[in-house]
């Protein structure tokens, strides 16, 4: 489903990607631990191609994600990647529905149908009596849990969390551990998540493990 191939990334002088190499299949969850600083959060970004590469490719099931230009690579974003971020960002002015609803509007589709959608991932999260509520109305791990929603709403190939649980207690933690692996058994996608959580990057399927902008282990 991912290929990573040849990448680099520099800020200046310094090195933060070097001759990156990885593989992900379909329906893998894999997690990608290491230090602070270690490059998994920018490796991250050029996957969901909300970063460039200096040199390299990534493929996206046999797409050349930065062969896209534009608009092109917007919609093929909206389209086949999810994104789960630490902190959930969710729009205050808006219901639970009316968050997870905006990608979907944003790639043209009727309200109805994405509201119908909407309320359908809700239930599966067990948060259908929260829909019509705020985030302010909501709890850190149900405020979450939307934003997860809001990552399924079109349906993507791929889910990419960067610390989704970094900003919860140990109770939504577990819950929100055990719903990635719910989601991959459920709807097929491939879960890539940034981690310093030792349990969750056990427990998914590979544990790649980065440490000065390279990959060091790489191990089921």
């Amino acid at each position: 489903m991912i290929t990573v191939s040849n990448l680099y990334k520099n800020y200046g002088k310094l090195e933060v990607l070097k001759n990156i190499q990885l593989n992900i299949a379909k329906g893998e969850v894999v997690s990608i631990a290491g230090a602070s600083g270690a490059g998994k959060t920018t490796l991250l970004q050029i996957m969901g191609t909300i970063g460039n590469p200096d040199k390299g490719k990534v493929f996206i099931n046999n797409i050349d994600v930065f062969s896209l230009r534009g608009k092109t690579l917007a919609n093929f974003r909206n389209k086949h990647i999810g994104f789960v971020f630490q902190f959930h960002n969710l729009l205050a002015e808006f219901t639970a529905v009316e968050n997870i609803c905006i990608p979907a509007f944003i790639a043209n589709e009727r309200q109805s149908k994405a509201e119908k959608r909407a309320k359908e991932i809700l239930s599966f999260l067990n948060l259908e009596e929260r829909a019509n509520h705020k985030p302010s109305q909501l709890s850190g791990g149900e405020q979450q849990r939307v934003a997860i929603a809001r990552a399924l709403i079109n349906n993507p190939d791929v889910i990419l969390a960067d610390e989704p649980s970094g900003n919860l207690d140990s109770k939504n933690r577990d819950e929100i551990h055990k719903l990635f692996f719910k989601l991959r058994d459920t709807f097929g996608q491939t879960i890539v998540i940034v981690t310093h959580d030792k349990n969750l990057a056990e427990t998914a399927d590979r544990k790649i493990i980065m440490s000065d902008g390279k990959i060091i282990d790489n191990k089921t």
